[in-house]
């Protein structure tokens, strides 16, 4: 499967964006999940949705200020980023979870990386 993820930009601290990840077919059997990488920082794991919709895990850096959720109609998932701060400035990967939800943190276990989306948050 191929994923695009889009609605990257530049934003001020505290404003909100929005970013959408489409598929090239159904994904409605998979776990997905949004990765970020800062310049000269290893990928690090940001959200994840089970299939189902239910469970869902965020990194504790983003809870309370990142939604994750999915259409699995539109093979879609989507992260709603409010109260956004200059240390989210990275560009963020979705993925398709290839290992099991206990091991959702480790970038090795997902797969089918688009070309991600650059979000920049200025001070």
């Amino acid at each position: 499967v191929q994923l695009q993820a889009s609605g990257g930009g530049l934003v001020q601290a505290g404003g909100s964006l929005r970013l959408s990840c489409t598929a090239s077919r159904r994904t409605s059997s998979y776990s997905m999940g949004w990765f970020r990488q800062a310049p000269g920082k290893d990928r690090e794991f940001v959200a994840a949705i089970s299939f189902g919709g239910s469970p869902i895990s965020y990194a504790d850096s983003v809870k309370g200020r990142f939604t994750i959720s999915r259409d699995n109609a539109k093979n879609a998932v989507f992260l709603q980023m409010d109260s956004l701060k200059p240390e989210d400035t990275a560009t963020y990967y979705c993925a398709v979870q290839l290992g099991g939800w206990h091991s959702k943190d480790d970038p090795r276990r997902w797969g089918s990386w688009g070309q991600g989306t650059l979000v920049t948050v200025s001070s």
